[in-house]
């Protein structure tokens, strides 16, 4: 697996990795992350993979990050 590309964001680390034939998105904000696979066959490069990470995809993100953060209180609470 090795990276492909960075896309600067002031709140997220978000990287772009090149792996059998799939391009992942990892998206990182603290302890947590989500990675989204991407078969290389259903972009048109790079650059398409780059304009998917959109205000709205990030948003959405934020929110699943917040409710993983919420999870993980929860199950450590259990503990």
């Amino acid at each position: 697996m090795r990276v492909v590309a960075d896309i600067p964001h002031p709140r997220y680390k978000i990287q772009v990795f090149l792996y059998n034939a799939k391009y992942l998105v990892k998206i990182e904000l603290g302890q947590f992350e989500q990675v989204y696979k991407i078969a290389e066959a259903d972009v048109n490069g790079l650059e398409d993979v780059k304009r998917m990470v959109t205000e709205d995809l990030l948003k959405n993100t934020l929110d699943r990050f917040l409710t993983m953060r919420a999870d993980w209180e929860s199950a450590f609470k259990q503990k």
